[in-house]
């Protein structure tokens, strides 16, 4: 594997700076502006007439970064194996990116990341909220640059969420606060924005997390047309296990937002095993388990 490490912003950035430079099938743009004014990548990968895009996003959260190594790597295979004609998990990659076409979103949390792995800048115009809150400890940051949880941020079950929150005491930290309403935090507008503007072509959303070797696709019981039959071969080719979301994991998630919202078929999964955050031993475990549902998910919708 290439990526066997944890990167932080400027290492992925680099990758994918040297990926769109090798190879002409992957092209990166971007999704918007962190709200410390990180560009977030959005590559993307498949012919102009291709008629089905997939969406995948990984790195909501800053302790699950080793994702953002999962899918470097599964951007560099795929493009190489197009470029030489290989087959990919026993399919025929020129023919998947003519016919479907992946948008991927490596890390939607570049100043979470940024904090976790090298602290807070004293020039950061968040400096002295950030440091009340975490007292330079950001060992478990998990939120956006002023304490947001992007992963309950959605327009899914968001103000029952801040009725729990009071009765939890949560408030602006390292992980669960929701915000002040739904979608005030510019990375998950910006990926709302988009997956509207795109929502007739986006056949599928997978999120990648970690950590429980489980997977989300469901809420409240509700699931769109396809996902019971799609969650078969997800369970089949990952090895993991369907299960439903609890406690505080029921509200404001991207794939509720998606399921309640837009009608899309969507997939949480839950990458590895242990405590965030995991070790870099881990991803070449994880991506094995992944590898089959990351190249076969646009044909099965």
């Amino acid at each position: 594997m290439i990526f066997e490490k944890e990167l932080d912003y400027t290492e992925m950035m680099s990758a994918l700076y040297e990926i769109t430079r090798k190879h002409s099938c992957v092209r990166l743009s971007y999704l918007g502006n962190s709200i410390l004014s990180r560009p977030i990548p959005l590559i993307t990968i498949g012919d102009k007439g291709a008629k089905g895009a997939v969406l995948y996003v990984a790195t909501h959260h800053a302790t699950e970064s080793l994702c953002t190594s999962v899918m470097l790597e599964f951007i560099n295979e795929y493009a190489c194996a197009i470029e030489e004609n290989k087959r990919v998990s026993q399919l025929n990659s020129r023919l998947l990116y003519e016919t479907r076409k992946f948008y991927i979103i490596p890390m939607l949390n570049p100043d979470g990341v940024e904090y976790r792995r090298h602290g807070i800048d004293t020039q950061n115009p968040l400096y002295e909220r950030i440091m009340k809150i975490t007292n330079g400890d950001f060992s478990a940051w998990n939120a956006n640059a002023r304490g947001v949880d992007l992963n309950h941020n959605y327009d899914a079950y968001f103000y029952e969420y801040k009725t729990i929150e009071k009765i939890k005491e949560i408030t602006q930290g390292p992980s669960k606060y929701s915000g002040e309403s739904p979608e005030s935090e510019p990375e998950v507008k910006a990926l709302c924005s988009f997956i509207r503007y795109r929502s007739d072509e986006i056949k599928g959303v997978i999120s990648l997390h970690s950590q429980g070797e489980e997977f989300y696709y469901t809420s409240r019981g509700m699931c769109p047309k396809k996902s019971e039959f799609v969650a078969r071969f997800v369970a089949r080719m990952t090895g993991y296990i369907p299960a439903i979301p609890n406690d505080t994991a029921e509200y404001g998630g991207l794939t509720d937002w998606l399921i309640k919202e837009m009608d899309i078929p969507a997939f949480t999964l839950e990458c590895g095993r242990g405590k965030n955050p995991l070790p870099v031993s881990q991803i070449p475990s994880i991506y094995l388990h992944l590898h089959d549902i990351l190249f076969s998910f646009p044909i099965l919708l």
